[in-house]
């Protein structure tokens, strides 16, 4: 059997990989997950300096999956290069760093400082607030993402991945301006906004109100516009949301999705993304599949 999937001409070992925010940068999880295993670890958000986030409580679990409102806590590009891409390096897989910022500038500093690292893609995340046009994220506006993923690739020396957000009356036409701007993959979905409340506090459960929901209640949402935005772009898609065994990430590669992230469920159970490399493999034996690229899009 053959696992290999190519992605802007990165060969990835299998199809699955960790969803940014839940795996940390891989040093977090390694006593319970061989990393090695992986297709790639991607890492939680890495801006140009240091960022607190928001003030706490910050996460709530809610029915089918949870809640939070992080806001991008991250020590920086430099504590990044230092000591999470160096013990990254100790492993045989592909890395892929989450790049987030308030402004188009603070992007491409981040982009620049990993043009001469080992970092195989960027995952750049649209769903910050972009100081500069009013706290709107640049990932819900066509204009905006086509700006922001147009002056990137322009600096980046490693292919370009564009994470999108749900967030929006049509995803597809959010795709279709990361393609046309030059974006090499699209990673989706990210977090879809919601709300808890306490009844008997009367008090808003999340310091922020709001918090971005993940878990298995988001996945029909998220396999709907994967295969939605597969009919629209050309380019590859890695599917996540709710993902938390083989038949969830199969349900994604059916799809159109040509890799999978695991997210929420790593919470829950430390050793999903191994779960779902080794059910991966149970699914293409049982079923007399030879390579795993014959699963995407075969869904009719």
């Amino acid at each position: 059997m053959n696992t290999e999937v190519k992605i802007a001409g990165v060969t990835f070992k299998n199809p699955v990989m960790t969803a940014s925010g839940t795996f940390g940068s891989g040093m977090e999880y390694s006593d319970f997950v061989d990393l090695n295993r992986l297709g790639a670890v991607v890492t939680k958000g890495v801006a140009n300096v240091p960022w607190e986030g928001n003030p706490t409580p910050r996460v709530a679990e809610v029915y089918g999956g949870m809640l939070n409102a992080i806001g991008l806590q991250n020590p920086g590009i430099d504590v990044f290069i230092e000591r999470d891409l160096a013990f990254l390096k100790k492993y045989d897989t592909n890395v892929i760093v989450n790049v987030c910022g308030k402004t188009v500038e603070d992007y491409l500093e981040v982009v620049e400082r990993l043009s001469d690292t080992s970092v195989s893609m960027l995952e750049i995340n649209v769903s910050c607030p972009n100081v500069k046009e009013g706290a709107i994220a640049f990932g819900q506006k066509v204009d905006s993402l086509y700006d922001i993923t147009s002056q990137i690739k322009k600096k980046a020396k490693q292919p370009v991945i564009m994470k999108l957000s749900p967030n929006v009356t049509d995803i597809t036409e959010l795709a279709k301006a990361a393609e046309a701007a030059g974006a090499d993959a699209l990673s989706m979905i990210n977090t879809i906004t919601g709300m808890k409340i306490d009844i008997h506090r009367k008090k808003f459960v999340l310091a922020n109100k709001t918090g971005g929901m993940s878990g298995p209640a988001v996945k029909p949402v998220a396999v709907r516009m994967v295969y939605q935005t597969v009919q629209a772009v050309k380019i590859p898609i890695i599917g996540m949301g709710g993902i938390g065994s083989a038949e969830d990430a199969i349900e994604f590669l059916l799809a159109g999705a040509s890799a999978v992230a695991v997210g929420a469920m790593n919470f829950v159970n430390p050793y999903t993304t191994v779960e779902v490399v080794e059910g991966i493999e149970a699914y293409m034996k049982q079923y007399g599949i030879e390579n795993v690229t014959e699963l995407v899009g075969a869904v009719s």
